[in-house]
């Protein structure tokens, strides 16, 4: 082995919720399942900091982010793409 490890980073889809830092967003996720024993369908959501490089995204955007190395105390995603604008 050469010291390289394959890891599987995770993607994940949300909305940009504010983007008043400086080369940071933080993005909205929604994740829906049902509840282990009612069945109810349970909505969960989570504020991840996102590192952008250029400042392109804005609030209303949706947008995909994935897991990267710490960048900032609270920051280990990565901005990959923009899937919409805000209109």
């Amino acid at each position: 082995m050469s010291g390289e490890r394959e890891t599987k980073q995770r993607e994940r889809q949300g909305v940009v919720v504010s983007d008043k830092m400086e080369k940071t967003i933080v993005v909205e996720v929604t994740n829906v399942k049902p509840h282990p024993l009612y069945q109810k369908i349970v909505r969960r959501t989570s504020r991840l900091k996102a590192h952008d490089e250029n400042n392109e995204a804005h609030v209303g955007d949706t947008v995909v982010v994935r897991e990267c190395r710490p960048l900032a105390r609270s920051k280990f995603w990565r901005l990959v793409q923009i899937l919409e604008r805000a209109k």
